[in-house]
């Protein structure tokens, strides 16, 4: 197996309900916030090269950033952005860097439908909304998709229908529950605090485990139990359920990797007197090599 990070750029999103209960002068040293009070976040994807359990190649990417085709309002809230301009268009070209093509990609994972991890998945073709990867079958989980698609008055905002009713109409989508995702190597972890039935890839590369924490560890500032984000559903459950997580990363040596963390991709974790703490963080290619 074959870990690539797909960087897909950076926006900006609300320092404050990105942290929750957390107070400013102690989030802010994490990540300054702006003059509107908003802070830099990464999409980082990830491109997963591997078998299926009867030995076929799979490519394999994991959430899809943003999009490029929401309108210049929508993008104003959000000030998507890379780090020497205003690009939006990244995620192809960060696969392309990869040394693959849209073309090569066989699956991908959804870990929620949230715009700013499906909004790369659906492209605007002159008049028309399709699947940006035309070969790759789409996953997520049947009651995550029950969620989106009726979604709660504190969700709404955040399933955009251009995002996820064409995955439907073209085909290409599958459940994971109902057949489930192949692969050699990968475990989903399921978890419910953010949003109904979010899936986190647990990765085995070598003796190393890998766990792609999408919106349940979004940053290396989150890994204090507190640190909860204000757009989770069930804020106490995503307690509950990262203290299940970073005791089992801590006693493991699991490599987490951070989807919206702008500077650190990935780190381990260890037990300390103050609860569980980053121990070493990095790039995702100095853990796994």
């Amino acid at each position: 197996m074959t870990l690539k990070t797909i960087d897909t750029g950076f926006f900006k999103l609300d320092g404050g309900a990105m942290f929750g209960v957390v107070p400013k002068p102690l989030w802010n040293k994490l990540n300054p916030a702006d003059a509107q009070n908003r802070c830099t976040w990464a999409m980082r994807c990830l491109l997963v090269e591997t078998t299926d359990t009867d030995g076929r190649p799979r490519l394999v990417l994991v959430d899809t950033g943003l999009g490029d085709k929401q309108d210049d309002k929508f993008f104003g809230h959000y000030e998507p952005h890379h780090g020497d301009g205003p690009d939006k268009a990244e995620l192809i070209a960060s696969i392309r860097r990869a040394s693959y093509s849209e073309a090569d990609i066989t699956d991908v994972l959804l870990t929620h439908l949230h715009f700013d991890h499906v909004g790369g998945a659906i492209r605007r073709v002159a008049d028309r909304l399709e699947p940006t990867f035309g070969n790759a079958t789409y996953w997520t989980h049947s009651a995550h998709w029950h969620w989106a698609t009726h979604p709660n008055p504190r969700e709404k905002a955040s399933f955009l229908k251009e995002n996820i009713l064409p995955l439907e109409e073209s085909g290409q989508l599958r459940f994971l529950d109902e057949g489930g995702l192949p692969l050699s190597g990968m475990d989903l972890v399921y978890v419910d605090g953010h949003t109904e039935k979010m899936a986190l890839p647990k990765l085995t590369v070598g003796n190393q485990t890998v766990l792609y924490c999408a919106d349940l560890i979004p940053s290396a500032g989150h890994v204090p139990l507190p640190y909860v984000m204000s757009y989770d559903v069930r804020p106490l459950l995503t307690m509950d359920e990262k203290a299940r997580v970073l005791t089992q990363a801590a006693a493991e040596n699991w490599v987490l990797m951070f989807e919206h963390d702008p500077v650190t991709e990935a780190a381990t974790v260890e037990k300390t007197e103050k609860g569980v703490r980053v121990k070493d963080k990095g790039p995702l290619s100095a853990f796994i090599g």
